[in-house]
């Protein structure tokens, strides 16, 4: 038993050392702003696209707390949103009344990270992982969606 005990906390520390060296390995990559500072990008599957909002807002949205913000949207196998604000617990609504999210033109590269304002976002095979400098976010991927 005490062997079984000893060889889970070995593996559990492979684990924990493995998804540091994954992050640590994670190239920053820069995305184009739009014209008022906001920035769209998809995941290589096209199927997750997030949209930052400045603090301030665009010339055509203006974040009910001033912002800056983060909204990500999951296309299947069913619709879901998620909302990050520069402070607290990221929020899903599933299938929002509004459907249409992000430009398909920039791709967040799979292993590559993006941060803007206190924003930073890691892609993945296995999904998008997007986290505020508070701590709260969140993981999107076809098969699940955790908020935190």
């Amino acid at each position: 038993m005490a062997h079984q005990l000893a060889w889970r906390k070995t593996m559990l520390g492979l684990a924990v050392a493995l998804g540091c060296l994954a992050t640590a390995r994670a190239a920053e990559q820069d995305l184009d702003k739009g014209k008022d500072g906001d920035i769209m990008f998809v995941t290589p599957s096209d199927n997750i696209g997030c949209h930052y909002i400045p603090k301030g807002g665009t010339s055509t949205y203006q974040p009910m707390t001033g912002g800056p913000e983060l909204q990500c949207d999951r296309v299947e196998p069913a619709y879901v949103a998620v909302f990050l604000d520069h402070k607290g617990k990221a929020v899903k609504t599933e299938n929002p009344g509004e459907q249409g999210c992000c430009s398909l033109e920039q791709k967040l590269v799979y292993g590559n990270s993006w941060s803007e304002g206190p924003f930073t976002c890691l892609s993945a095979r296995i999904g998008l992982t997007c986290t505020s400098s508070d701590g709260h976010g969140f993981f999107i991927s076809k098969s699940k969606i955790t908020v935190h």
